[in-house]
């Protein structure tokens, strides 16, 4: 019987939804979309570009940045099919299947980019707390462990909350709230008993979420210890400029998440376009202005975009 419903469910049509009440300025809404995306696109691409390709750029910093970069157009890029087809087309029809693969692609990488975002903390202490170490500890093998791990975990850990979906009839309305698949979303419409996936939902949060942040925060706790101990001010304000990319990258992500969270579980009377906007804010907005802080904060990122633009000769002369 569990087979049954399983292979019922995974057969059914799901139906995704545009900006409500506003359907014939849909393909005039999808402008500022589209550029969103594409800057995304083009400038993760950029970053990776320039870490690839710049020997100067083969340090731990840098490699950090470029998972940063993949896990950003991992979280943004699953959706852009289902978006541009909804303002587009209007064809909002979308299987359960594809959806739950929509799911795991944007859930793994939000996690795994809350992941990245405590190992580039980690660097941060190490580079400013044990920097005549910096490059014997964070070597690119382990930088390499820890982004695989940290894309194994998230993907471990999104898949039991995704499994239990396959099993849940959907006797209702089957109209999303959005232009793309959220769990929070789907497991509104399931005419069963979802407390487990909305238990596990919140401790997967607690958990991953909840103890990054707490890594980052003990981290920029002792960073600021040892920057307090230095005697010049001039040294002070050079270590922590070094933080200050990371520390907006941190609050680009949690920011939109936290309140794309609060809205779902708790803001359910509130008007479908706040949603909407929240959920557009949580995967567009790090992937369009983490290139662009890093580029403009960070002096070797800066120099290796230069480079890129401009011939050699005239990069130099601008620096």
């Amino acid at each position: 019987m569990a087979a049954a419903n399983c292979s019922r469910t995974l057969s059914w049509t799901f139906y995704l939804s545009g900006i409500p009440g506003h359907e014939d300025f849909h393909p005039w809404i999808s402008l500022p979309f589209c550029l969103l995306y594409l800057a995304g696109v083009v400038g993760n691409c950029t970053i990776l570009h320039v870490v690839r390709t710049d020997p100067r750029l083969h340090e731990p910093m840098c490699y950090f940045l470029a998972m940063l970069s993949l896990t950003d157009m991992g979280m943004s890029l699953p959706t852009m099919p289902s978006l541009f087809r909804v303002l587009w087309s209007r064809s909002r029809e979308i299987q359960f299947s594809s959806c739950v693969v929509q799911m795991f692609l944007i859930h793994t990488f939000s996690f795994t980019e809350s992941s990245v975002l405590l190992a580039m903390a980690l660097d941060r202490y190490v580079a400013i707390c044990h920097p005549l170490r910096y490059a014997t500890l964070l070597t690119p093998a382990l930088i390499a462990k820890v982004g695989i791990a940290a894309l194994l975990r998230s993907a471990v850990a999104t898949i039991p909350l995704l499994a239990r979906l396959a099993f849940f009839p959907f006797c209702g309305s089957h109209v999303l709230s959005h232009s793309y698949c959220l769990h929070q979303d789907m497991i509104r419409l399931a005419c069963a008993d979802t407390r487990f996936n909305v238990i596990y939902g919140l401790v997967l949060i607690m958990a991953l979420w909840g103890l990054d942040s707490l890594g980052i925060f003990v981290s920029y706790v002792f960073i600021l210890r040892s920057v307090l101990g230095i005697s010049s001010p001039e040294g002070r304000c050079k270590a922590l400029n070094t933080c200050v990319s990371h520390i907006c990258a941190v609050l680009i992500l949690y920011v939109p998440m936290i309140g794309l969270s609060v809205v779902h579980r708790f803001a359910t009377q509130s008007p479908p376009l706040v949603h909407i906007l929240m959920a557009h804010i949580y995967l567009l907005v790090p992937p369009v202005l983490n290139p662009i802080i890093y580029s403009v904060k960070t002096k070797q990122i800066r120099q290796g975009v230069l480079r890129l633009l401009f011939p050699p000769k005239i990069g130099s002369a601008v620096m």
